[in-house]
């Protein structure tokens, strides 16, 4: 090769290690290769099953521009026989350089000759150049026909274009192979990551379905932004990076205790000893009453109190919301006292039931929600020991951050609108909306759409979420079946 050739290939190289989408891939070296040649057509033929599967195929002279971005070449694939001339340079590795396929015998061209007698066109020269990977393994094979001299006659490829040409092949395939390698670890890591997020779904029945709801959501709203709103679309990349922030926003839960995320009610797991405590009160009243230190009428009375307050701690374990009078008779049944076995003054309740009972809203104390809370925290150092690639650079900070709020009234770090990005502000709506429709939290019923949207509404009032984001949110419909990316 000579300087210009020698440069002009670092140029086409340069130009390959920039493309990255396969399709535009090969037909740049289907364009290359004819151009260096100054041929009439050119074939690109993909490995595949033991079979060459057509991918590109162009005759400028008769119009013919086929495959790329979707498109299928309804053309049977080509056996890996040794009479066909793209399978041999495939089968032995080797470039092969036919002068005219009409007066060559040493493969089988009634293909080749069945097309032209259809066409009327005249399939001369070939030059077929197997494409191997860095491995030496065959990905493919670039066929070029009818190379053209300075008058556009058609005459046999010079044989100092071959080293140019395989140069190219050599180049093409190994880029080809590095964007599959990136392919198939973009796909394997989005399949781990998704099998972990249903992992942690699993894990506890009562958030079955929470990261695969606001993923569909998520993936739905991205589509409807992306057709009805372009200008505040994200790009397909960010998209995938967002979605992998959404699946792994709650990969902190992993540490969390069960008896932290699955708690139902506000005193899950202490409701018998209270039940036996109560009637220890009662059956030592009555051995009270029997020995005559209490009346009739005062041991009937501590039984109906019993069973009173009995109901009352029922309805405070599981209410929704504690209202004042319920908050104060359980403060009043913390202050009774009872006469042990050993004649100890003992509480009806102990300090821990009673806090736990005093609970206003959810199921939590302060010490189990500060525990809850911080997943978030575990989400972000978890996340940190993932090497993620640059193209997933930003999905460590965007699940971390799923909880704070513009107001700074969020946590575990209390940011604030000029610290939240697009994503971040997304993500927490999909976040909060998800907790509040869903039909699988033990401690509360599923909340009508509107109901929550409403309250979503009321967060934008109060200067916690994005407006301008929950009203496309609310316009897209992201929570409706038909909505989500075909």
């Amino acid at each position: 090769m000579n300087t210009l050739e020698i440069e002009r290939l670092l140029n086409i190289g340069i130009a390959l290690s920039a493309n990255a989408d396969s399709d535009s891939l090969m037909r740049e070296i289907v364009d290359v290769a004819m151009d260096l040649t100054n041929c009439d057509g050119g074939t690109l033929y993909i490995l595949d099953n033991d079979v060459l599967t057509f991918h590109i195929m162009v005759t400028l002279s008769l119009g013919i521009d086929q495959g790329g971005h979707g498109q299928v070449i309804n053309l049977p694939p080509v056996a890996l026989r040794p009479t066909n001339v793209c399978a041999r340079a495939a089968l032995d590795k080797c470039l092969i350089n036919v002068a005219d396929v009409y007066e060559d015998e040493r493969f089988d061209f009634s293909g080749p000759r069945k097309y032209d007698a259809i066409t009327g066109y005249r399939t001369q020269s070939m030059l077929v150049i197997p494409m191997l990977d860095d491995k030496g393994d065959v990905i493919g094979v670039l066929q070029l026909l009818n190379s053209k001299d300075e008058n556009g006659e058609t005459v046999a490829f010079p044989k100092e274009c071959e080293q140019v040409i395989q140069s190219l092949a050599s180049q093409a395939a190994i880029r080809l192979t590095t964007l599959n390698y990136s392919r198939e670890i973009t796909a394997l890591l989005e399949s781990v990551v998704q099998v972990l997020s249903t992992a942690i779904d699993a894990r506890s029945p009562y958030n079955a379905n929470h990261t695969r709801n606001m993923a569909r959501y998520g993936r739905r709203f991205l589509t409807w932004l992306r057709e009805n709103v372009p200008e505040k679309s994200m790009t397909p990349q960010v998209e995938r990076e967002f979605l992998m922030a959404v699946w792994l926003h709650d990969v902190g839960k992993l540490g969390i205790a069960l008896s932290v995320m699955d708690k139902s009610c506000r005193i899950e797991g202490f409701e018998e000893p209270i039940r036996q405590r109560f009637k220890l009160i009662e059956l030592l009243s009555e051995i009270r009453f029997l020995k005559g230190e209490y009346t009739q009428e005062e041991f009937e009375s501590i039984k109906a109190q019993l069973t009173e307050d009995l109901a009352t701690i029922q309805s405070a374990n599981t209410a929704g919301f504690l209202p004042d009078e319920i908050l104060a008779k359980i403060q009043e049944i913390s202050q009774k006292e009872y006469l042990d076995q050993e004649g100890n003054a003992q509480h009806w309740l102990t300090e821990s039931e009673t806090a736990s009972l005093s609970v206003r809203k959810g199921t939590l104390t302060a010490q189990e929600r500060a525990i809850m809370e911080s997943h978030v925290v575990l989400t972000k150092k978890m996340l940190e020991q993932i090497h993620f690639s640059k193209e997933y650079s930003h999905v460590t900070r965007w699940a971390s951050n799923h909880h704070e709020l513009l107001n700074g009234s969020g946590y575990p770090k209390h940011l604030t609108a000029e610290n939240l990005c697009f994503q971040e502000r997304l993500l927490t709506i999909l976040d909060v909306f998800d907790a509040l429709t869903a039909s699988d939290r033990p401690y509360k019923k599923a909340m009508p759409r509107e109901k929550a949207l409403s309250i979503l509404k009321s967060m934008v009032e109060e200067g916690k979420i994005d407006g301008e984001i929950l009203e496309l949110f609310i316009q897209s419909h992201a929570w409706e079946e038909g909505n989500e990316e075909k």
